[in-house]
């Protein structure tokens, strides 16, 4: 399966989480990502991404093991994506670099998911805080077959626009990207 998905600048955060909390309950959330590469970056020149996620819950602590594909659809940077939950979070991390990745990155993100159904399609939207980073951000997704992920793409932008997210607040920025630049040129 391919993990749809659009992410936008929010420049109204309260207003987005009034649209969502009527539409879902709120599961607040902080991951913490840790971005693994071979030591040739190779992973990232295929534009693959290697991540061991741990999420702090309010009543539970889990972590997963993530691989995400190259990008599908380039337009939204859609990618199959393969996760399953590990039972150990320092045995993920051993196991990885056992097997010769590196740590590139790792950083936290503050979120509040929201599970709902829209256009027939089970979604996941996701506000946004990084620390390091200025701004909130939402992402939507869904999972979609490979075929229908440029209708699933489409049924994630009405949806956006519902919550009153243009199109003009799309975003390609990756929050890896935006914390290596940050912290290279932290903000004065």
């Amino acid at each position: 399966m391919i993990e749809a998905e659009l992410k936008a600048r929010v420049h109204d955060p309260e207003a987005v989480m009034r649209r969502l909390e009527d539409r879902a309950p709120a599961r607040a959330e902080v991951y913490r990502d840790t971005y693994y590469d071979r030591p040739d970056g190779s992973l990232d020149k295929a534009d693959q991404e290697l991540r061991v996620r741990t999420v702090h819950g309010a009543d539970a602590t889990r972590t997963v093991l993530t691989f995400k594909d190259a990008a599908v659809d380039e337009m939204s940077g859609s990618k199959p994506e393969y996760e399953t939950a590990v039972a150990d979070a320092e045995a993920a991390h051993a196991i990885v670099r056992g097997l010769g990745h590196v740590p590139v990155i790792a950083f936290e993100k503050r979120c509040r998911n929201y599970d709902f159904e829209a256009r027939g399609r089970r979604m996941l939207a996701t506000l946004v805080r990084v620390p390091e980073i200025d701004g909130t951000f939402l992402e939507l997704e869904t999972l979609a077959a490979e075929d229908e992920v440029a209708a699933a793409v489409d049924d994630i932008r009405a949806v956006l626009g519902e919550l009153g997210i243009g199109a003009q607040d799309l975003t390609r920025e990756t929050y890896t990207g935006a914390v290596a630049a940050q912290r290279v040129c932290p903000r004065t």
